[in-house]
């Protein structure tokens, strides 16, 4: 199988604060803003609204979000008949991705930018001048992921995903516009659903302890040696850390029994 790095939530660009990372180890990847018709108001965390946490934390942008990954039905307010986990790609990245030869039984791994918080007197606050690196320094991290159970390729199959913004008009007319459907359970643990949310744990932090949240401690399954395209290291210590500079989305590892042992590593 493939592995493959997506980077999604907010960062400097989309939403430009960081994801949070609540005391019970949930992480909630806040979906970007955009023009869909998803809001921060219908998403909810323990039974709290992803608009009044994103009031605490300073977001000042708008309500509007692309729920993408859509990897968990419970933080919505409302039910929706015939879910299932899913993820969108179109244009240059669908593109890498074809290239790439994605197929069933492929894995997401999903990461982004994080910070603990801590709630005093009813507001949520980042966490500061704790003594741990992992809490309050901003991190990257890997919270979720989805196997390819089908590839929703055209049109008319990807009007199935109703609820998702990859099937609206404006999506689906264009030339390249995919959906991956997660699979019934993960085939390194059939006890786990095809895809889902993970909790926070070190193992799944990228960032290398002490540097800034892009640069990644040094793993041989997604240096520059075993990753598909070219890219260059830009770590000031190179031996130690990995940086993979520029706005990419997907970062495609070759398959290898080492890349799989340290998947199911993060997943289980």
């Amino acid at each position: 199988m493939k592995i493959i790095l997506s980077r999604k939530g907010f960062d400097s660009a989309n939403g430009g604060i960081v994801s949070p990372i609540f005391e019970d180890g949930t992480m909630i990847s806040f979906p970007i803003t955009s023009g869909d018709t998803d809001t921060y108001d219908s998403l909810y965390y323990n039974g709290i609204p992803y608009s009044k946490i994103l009031h605490d934390l300073r977001y000042k942008g708008g309500n509007h979000c692309h729920v993408d990954p859509d990897l968990d039905l419970s933080r919505r307010a409302k039910e929706i008949d015939g879910w299932f986990p899913a993820f969108g790609q179109r244009d240059a990245a669908a593109s890498y991705l074809k290239n790439l030869g994605v197929a069933p039984g492929d894995i997401f791994l999903f990461f982004g930018n994080f910070h603990f918080v801590e709630c005093k007197n009813g507001e949520y606050k980042y966490s500061r001048e704790c003594g741990d690196f992992y809490r309050e320094k901003d991190i990257q991290v890997i919270w979720g992921y989805l196997q390819v159970g089908e590839i929703l390729s055209a049109p008319e199959k990807q009007k199935e995903a109703w609820w998702h913004p990859h099937s609206t008009d404006k999506r689906t007319s264009g030339t390249a516009n995919v959906i991956f459907k997660a699979s019934e359970r993960l085939s390194l643990d059939i006890t786990k659903p095809g895809a889902g949310l993970l909790p926070f744990d070190k193992k799944r932090v990228l960032t290398l302890e002490g540097a800034t949240k892009a640069t990644w401690a040094m793993n041989e399954v997604y240096d520059t040696q075993h990753i598909y395209g070219k890219r260059k290291n830009g770590a000031k210590d190179p031996i130690k850390g990995l940086y993979y500079a520029g706005i990419w989305q997907e970062l495609g590892l070759m398959e290898s029994d080492a890349c799989t042992e340290w998947a199911r590593s993060i997943l289980l």
